[in-house]
């Protein structure tokens, strides 16, 4: 009989291959000459960022040639490129939204901070359970779309939660060890840190309820999960009129936090990067900036 953690790694390849059979035809149609954005475009192409980021477009769905760009450039050190990459998966505020450019969301942020590669990706709306406004989500289709195989990162971070409020406790935390056991089958050695549930200025206790859900699940899932939990740990920073996504200043602030988090549990910045910059391949579903 299968034990309990071979049962959830099961339904999660399971899962995972209905997410991708389910979005075949979505994903080849975003695949399109249509979808290459105009020269100067930020992060849906691989562009080496030694500095902060251009101020550009960012199409609606992936582009060609990103991620298999990062992935040659991670099989060649010999070109001088032999930096560790993160994987991040999330919801709006991994999209940018509060700054309203995709560039300047926490995820691409922190990238920056540690110098490392990066495949970012976000749909506002996206939970452990809920789908998101794009219809990318949940999390496990996310991780499902990353290559992490051929990614290899050192480490993968799923922001998730807030959407989520209000979803069956149990379903929660089921949906929270099968992503935690996905991860771990595709890349056994990869660090994993969840960032848990952002609430608005006045979170209720549903908000509370669905934020242990997934702590407890995460750790009961890894025993060394990196946690951290802008609930629980009282987080404040500016925020957007909505009282809930942040501004640029607070999306900047979050990266900040997160890196000292992830510090204080072995993650560090490269110090001497390469001279080209890291590749960020930045797969966000854009949505608008809410009023200020």
């Amino acid at each position: 009989m299968l034990g309990r953690h071979s049962t959830v790694i099961a339904a999660a390849a399971a899962v995972s291959c209905l997410v991708l059979l389910s979005a075949t035809s979505a994903e080849g149609a975003a695949r399109a000459p249509w979808a290459t954005p105009r020269a100067g475009s930020a992060y849906s192409l691989a562009l080496r960022l030694p500095g902060p980021a251009a101020e550009s477009g960012h199409p609606r769905e992936p582009v060609v040639g990103c991620e298999p760009k990062l992935e040659r450039a991670r099989r060649q050190p010999a070109d001088g490129h032999g930096v560790p990459a993160v994987a991040i998966v999330g919801a709006s505020f991994t999209a940018g939204v509060g700054p309203g450019n995709p560039g300047k969301s926490w995820g691409v942020v922190v990238a920056r901070l540690l110098h490392w590669d990066a495949v970012i990706y976000g749909d506002p709306g996206a939970g452990y359970v809920r789908a998101g406004v794009g219809r990318k989500g949940p999390v496990l289709a996310e991780i499902a779309r990353v290559d992490l195989r051929a990614l290899a990162p050192a480490l993968v971070i799923v922001q998730a939660g807030h959407d989520d409020i209000g979803v069956r406790l149990g379903l929660e935390r089921w949906r929270v060890e099968q992503t935690v056991a996905l991860i771990h089958a595709e890349v056994p050695r990869a660090q994993i840190a969840l960032l848990t549930v952002f609430a608005g200025r006045s979170p209720s206790a549903a908000a509370y309820r669905t934020d242990h859900a997934i702590v407890t699940a995460g750790r009961a899932a890894d025993r060394n999960v990196i946690i951290m939990d802008p609930l629980a740990a009282g987080w404040t920073f500016p925020r957007s009129q909505d009282g809930l996504h942040p501004t640029a200043p607070g999306s900047a602030w979050i990266a900040r936090t997160v890196a000292g988090i992830l510090r204080e549990h072995g993650v560090r910045p490269v110090l001497q990067p390469d001279a080209a910059g890291a590749i960020i391949c930045d797969w966000s579903i854009p949505a608008p900036a809410p009023p200020r």
